[in-house]
């Protein structure tokens, strides 16, 4: 069965946005941690975790995905900025523990003129200072479209940090299908070809989690300028495409388009009406 949701507003709690999810006609779905442009986050209602657990488990619920703030940034030339990183995400990953077996995605960070190598190194320092042996919840470089001085736009420097962390067993990748169309791989036209690739760079079997999303700009733009499914340069067949195609139709996919509730809604129909076409 197709595992498909999108990102909902986590303000009220696990079982809320399980409710909202199974309500369009998901069956996962992502949240951010805590304030995308902020810092702190909420306090974990444990007795509301309890409840959705019990609720994902009658209504099928799959693997969710947990999303970092877009404010960290474990490569800045900051001390202060790359603490606040390690704080952020050892904390996340201390809530995500009551919802063992789940995901934590986040933007490998930017470099902000330090040059790759450096900005590599320390995102695999941060890392190696967190992750420990008992952690149930596997943490996720996202594939980055390449603005400004961001890491993780190839392949190659999302294996350089794998390559780095200790624990990489805890360690996966969340392929953008928007951000790799716009860091410059075909996924519209050579899907085949850049998915040998990232199985001859990374790995297929790194590959945990799909952000399905269309791009408004064109291939190799480094813009991060999300679309509606089929309204963007990727296109509705070419997405669906990567739904179908056997080396990924089994992971769950997540829309970040640019979308209230009904349009979600009405996506997740279009994917699964398509899907096995």
């Amino acid at each position: 069965m197709l595992t498909i949701g999108c990102h909902l507003s986590s303000s009220r709690g696990y079982l809320a946005m399980g409710k909202t999810a199974v309500s369009i006609g998901a069956n996962t779905f992502q949240f951010f941690t805590r304030n995308p442009r902020g810092g702190n986050a909420r306090a974990l209602d444990e007795s509301d975790v309890e409840a959705y657990l019990a609720y994902a488990k009658e209504q099928g619920i799959e693997t969710i995905l947990a999303h970092a703030p877009y404010t960290l940034n474990a490569c800045s030339a900051d001390p202060g900025i790359r603490d606040f990183a390690v704080r952020t995400m050892s904390d996340d990953l201390k809530r995500l523990s009551l919802t063992p077996g789940n995901c934590y995605n986040f933007h490998p960070g930017s470099h902000v003129g330090q040059g790759v190598e450096t900005g590599i190194a320390q995102i695999a320092e941060m890392l190696n200072s967190i992750l420990t042996p008992d952690l149930e919840t596997t943490v996720l470089l996202e594939t980055m479209s390449g603005k400004g001085s961001e890491i993780g736009r190839t392949f190659r420097e999302l294996a350089e940090i794998l390559d780095r962390v200790e624990l990489s067993d805890k360690m996966g990748i969340c392929l953008d299908t928007c951000h790799v169309w716009d860091g410059g791989y075909d996924i519209a036209g050579h899907l085949d070809q850049v998915l040998d690739e990232f199985d001859r760079v990374i790995g297929l079997d790194r590959l945990k989690a799909v952000h399905l999303n269309d791009s408004r700009n064109p291939l190799g733009s480094r813009k991060d300028r999300h679309a509606r499914i089929g309204e963007g340069q990727i296109g509705l067949e070419a997405l669906l495409r990567v739904v179908r195609h056997p080396a990924l139709k089994s992971l769950p996919f997540y829309l970040e388009s640019p979308n209230e509730l009904d349009g979600y809604a009405r996506e997740i129909r279009l994917i699964r009406q398509n899907a096995l076409l």
